[in-house]
């Protein structure tokens, strides 16, 4: 089972970057989202699959949980199951895609800006649930002053596979060792 989930998982990330087309970064003439801001891929550091950095900013993805990947400063001291494919994955469609956008919220309790991050006008939480690397979180968080596009994730959760690994957030609870500091 968990070889046709991965085998699954890889012909969508194949799928999702023949569909991205040309590489680069050119601006599109009026943002995917009203309000969105196009961002500098030269200037992105990757995190795991829901967080990277922009500049100095962390960034975290609106609608989603991605499966850990090893952060011994915050005491996750190994990857989660599916962590790295779905780093991967979030990787590589936002360095193939012409152009990416945050439409920005406030901060969550890490400090981190919360956003939701489109990929050539569509949804990176949608993509990462139609791949089965991600859970939906917007029914525990709420719409975040977002209502259609929470709709959008709820509709690709109910819609996409369910995800082969353990809820982050409970994986954390068996694997987080606590620290002084915070993700």
């Amino acid at each position: 089972m968990l070889r046709l989930n991965r085998v699954f998982i890889g012909l969508c990330l194949a799928a999702s970057l023949c569909a991205a087309g040309t590489t680069g970064n050119a601006r599109s003439p009026r943002p995917s989202y009203p309000g969105a801001v196009v961002i500098n891929m030269h200037d992105v550091i990757f995190d795991d699959g829901d967080t990277f950095i922009v500049g100095h900013t962390a960034i975290r993805v609106l609608g989603i949980d991605t499966p850990e990947i090893s952060h011994p400063s915050v005491g996750i001291m190994e990857d989660q199951p599916f962590g790295r494919a779905a780093a991967d994955s979030t990787r590589a469609w936002m360095t193939r895609a012409r152009v990416v956008e945050v439409a920005y919220d406030g901060r969550d309790v890490y400090r981190r800006r919360l956003g939701h991050v489109f990929i050539d006008g569509r949804l990176l939480a949608v993509k990462l649930l139609a791949c089965g690397l991600a859970y939906e979180n917007v029914r525990h968080f709420g719409d975040n002053g977002f209502p259609d596009l929470a709709d959008q994730i709820m509709r690709a959760a109910d819609a996409g596979p369910k995800p082969a690994f353990e809820p982050p957030y409970l994986w954390r609870k068996q694997h987080q060792h606590h620290t002084d500091s915070k993700k």
